[in-house]
């Protein structure tokens, strides 16, 4: 990891509340934009100085769309920091609580969970003094207002991070386009913000992306999609004529429908290559057939396209409980029941179409019409797909976020990951002298934080 001093925009957001700063008297902060452009880490940063500086003793949320994304977004990059920073950090798994401490100050960090509407209760009840909701546009509503009420200790304020959704979700039409009036101070980040991104890796992330997804993630725009839901696909890369040798890891995946067409898909990963290839298809549209069949039937048909083949697992549908019954009944297959969040499923199959580790056998017929015809909706007020031409596409859908859900996504590169005892840079726990060799000491509660932003809006210059 080489040393970069932080830009401009990552000082601000680390000195906005600070006294001497113009921003000081704002309510909250937003930070939105591009992918990996430094905005989670330097405002979590910011979220702990702030606490540590102006409270002790108090409760703190630090709120993620799940608690597993919370630990390894926020909390696996910042605690090496903290700690090379001279913080007292403690965190408990089992009552997800993370206490920081610095000289005689020290408070309590409580980490939630905001997946669905019923995430609001699970806030209620807590005095808080200050909440950093990270990827904030991904949290229902109710759960951001109930953590929003819950701060009500004097000199409380209101941290968000996120990545751009659609341009008629809650969140830009609440804060975004009403921050002036909310009395927040909104930062519009891009790659270029995070100074240790150096051009082959912003290249990278450029070429990762197309479509709507290029635009919010790495043009950082709040933008309706539109048009095919998976531009990338093109028949001559992603339709193959013949299949590897040695084909290994095989899976099956199913969208179940009975008035609706039945998708089932054969899946086999080349291990010279690194690409999974879609070898075979079984598609049954009982309207288009004029007949509907059973579950046995549909079971007959998957073992039939199964073959000989070690099947390690069958995806499905998990709405469909009759069908997962009758493959578990059979004792012949492991069932998967198929994780069913659809624009992060339609993300990951859109990453591995584009690094083109996703191909297709000729013979997928319908699977190759389907992604001609699939369509995201026009003026819909939310990211939607239409319903039609897109039972092998929720099928695909399903393999890619049960099977091959990505590890945890590298963390982002931003230079103070030197203070983690990382890279040449560092030199071992108290790695913060890398910045300065008075760093630690200046983040002291009682010490002026101003003398840290000069030294570091030079070297920024």
């Amino acid at each position: 990891m080489r040393f970069a001093p932080f830009s401009k925009k990552q000082l601000r957001v680390l000195t906005w509340w600070r006294p001497g700063s113009p921003d000081r008297q704002k309510d909250a902060i937003l930070c939105d934009g591009a992918v990996r452009s430094g905005k989670t880490l330097c405002l979590s940063l910011s979220f702990v100085m702030w606490a540590t500086h102006c409270f002790s003793g108090q409760d703190f949320a630090l709120c993620g769309k799940t608690i597993l994304s919370l630990q390894r977004n926020l909390l696996e990059p910042l605690l090496p920091i903290l700690r090379g920073m001279g913080y007292r950090c403690r965190f408990v798994a089992g009552r997800r609580v993370l206490t920081v401490g610095l000289g005689r100050h020290e408070n309590r960090f409580y980490l939630f969970g905001g997946r669905d509407e019923g995430s609001a209760s699970l806030i209620q009840g807590v005095t808080l003094a200050g909440v950093l909701l990270d990827e904030a546009a991904l949290m229902p509503r109710s759960f951001v207002e109930q953590a929003l009420a819950r701060c009500s200790v004097p000199g409380s304020r209101y941290w968000f991070c996120c990545n751009p959704e659609h341009p008629f979700h809650w969140f830009y039409r609440e804060w975004i386009e009403k921050a002036r009036e909310k009395s927040c101070l909104y930062l519009h980040f891009t790659m270029r913000d995070n100074p240790s991104l150096t051009p082959a890796i912003r290249r990278r992330y450029e070429g990762l992306y197309s479509g709507s997804f290029y635009r919010r993630f790495v043009l950082g725009e709040w933008c309706a999609p539109s048009g095919a839901v998976y531009p990338m696909f093109s028949p001559q890369t992603h339709v193959v004529e013949r299949l590897p040798a040695g084909l290994t890891q095989w899976y099956l995946s199913c969208d179940y429908g009975t008035v609706n067409p039945c998708s089932i898909g054969l899946w086999g990963y080349c291990p010279a290559d690194g690409i999974w290839y879609r070898t075979a298809e079984y598609y049954h549209d009982s309207r288009r057939e004029g007949v509907q069949k059973t579950d046995e039937e549909y079971y007959m048909a998957l073992c039939q396209l199964a073959g000989d083949h070690p099947i390690q697992g069958v995806t499905v549908d998990p709405s469909a409980a009759s069908f997962m019954e009758c493959i578990r009944r059979h004792g012949v297959y492991t069932v998967l029941p198929a994780k069913n969040e659809v624009l992060d499923g339609i993300r990951r199959v859109s990453e591995l179409l584009r690094s083109g580790r996703l191909l297709f056998s000729v013979a997928c017929r319908d699977t190759i019409r389907e992604f001609a015809q699939y369509r995201w909706e026009e003026n819909a007020p939310e990211d939607r797909p239409r319903k039609e031409n897109d039972h092998a596409m929720d099928e695909i859908r399903y393999f890619v976020s049960t099977v091959l859900s990505p590890a945890p996504r590298n963390q982002p590169a931003f230079h103070a990951a030197a203070l983690a005892g990382r890279g040449p840079a560092c030199g071992g726990p108290h790695a913060a002298a890398a910045l300065h060799p008075r760093f630690a000491e200046l983040l002291l509660p009682e010490r002026a934080i101003e003398r840290y932003q000069q030294i570091h809006m030079v070297s920024a210059l």
